[in-house]
């Protein structure tokens, strides 16, 4: 004779983590590893979840933390078992489809922008403006690389050929990583590393993503109507809020909403 307990008959849970935001800035709300490991190892394991969920919308950032985040989500999935699902929102490219990558399966809504799959380095060029006012740059280095792309003197065309170098050589661990995650989903005879971005079902069509699914109703879809869900996340003490920072965060709130109105957001 089986014995049935109702206290025991647990229902599933899943775990849910959101990473929004830009990638490494240096504002107190972006998205870094060290911020992030204490959040993502209470989800993977508190109460044993059925699965993570990952909430994503994020245009990217530095290559390295999202690197290190990725690599963060797939140590604590294999150590635990524990099944990975990204849902995208508005926009996962760059670093953002990098965080995505390190789940299991990809679901994202209809409208959601995907991709750009490369790597940017931006700056500008003040020299021309320091010499219309007068004014002398006096650089004094030792190592002839020292001053590489110094924005107030004029650009050297060893300087731009080195970091092209350095950025064609994150462009491959990223193509790297995208491969080893995603396999044989993807379309081999596209070319899907040029940077271009796309709208969820042409990236589904793509092998970027599984589907096209929202968090909730997916869940319940793979583990019954009363699966119950566990929220995490950074959060922000109030005094965080106020004192020297406060420029700080509103310069990379401007950095930030300027990475999202690249996917037109």
């Amino acid at each position: 004779m089986k014995l049935s307990l109702p206290f025991l008959n647990k229902q599933p849970t899943v775990a849910v983590v959101r990473l929004s935001g830009a990638i490494g800035m240096a504002g107190r709300a972006s998205l870094n590893d060290a911020s992030l490991a204490p959040v993502l190892e209470k989800a993977f394991r508190k109460g044993k979840p059925a699965a993570v969920a990952l909430e994503i919308n994020s245009p990217g950032g530095s290559p390295v933390q999202s690197s290190l985040i990725g690599a963060r989500i797939r140590r604590l999935a294999d150590e635990f078992k524990v099944p990975v699902h990204a849902f995208v929102e508005d926009v996962a490219a760059s670093g953002g489809y990098w965080l995505a990558a390190s789940a299991d399966e990809i679901w994202a809504d209809d409208s959601s922008v995907l991709g750009s799959i490369g790597v940017i380095s931006s700056g500008f060029g003040a020299n021309v403006f320091l010499a219309r006012q007068g004014i002398e740059r006096r650089v004094h280095t030792a190592g002839k690389s020292k001053s590489m792309l110094d924005p107030f003197s004029p650009e050297k065309e060893e300087d731009v050929a080195r970091l092209k170098g350095l950025l064609e050589d994150i462009h491959q661990n990223f193509i790297a990583y995208v491969k080893a995650r995603r396999g044989s989903r993807l379309d081999e005879a596209a070319d899907l590393f040029t940077g271009e971005i796309w709208l969820a079902r042409r990236a589904h069509e793509l092998g970027l993503i599984d589907g096209i699914a929202h968090l909730k109703p997916r869940m319940q879809e793979v583990f019954g109507d009363k699966v119950k869900f566990r929220r995490y996340g950074l959060r922000r003490p109030i005094w965080s809020r106020f004192g020297t920072d406060m420029a700080q965060d509103a310069i990379s709130l401007l950095e930030e909403r300027a990475a999202y109105a690249r996917f037109g957001m």
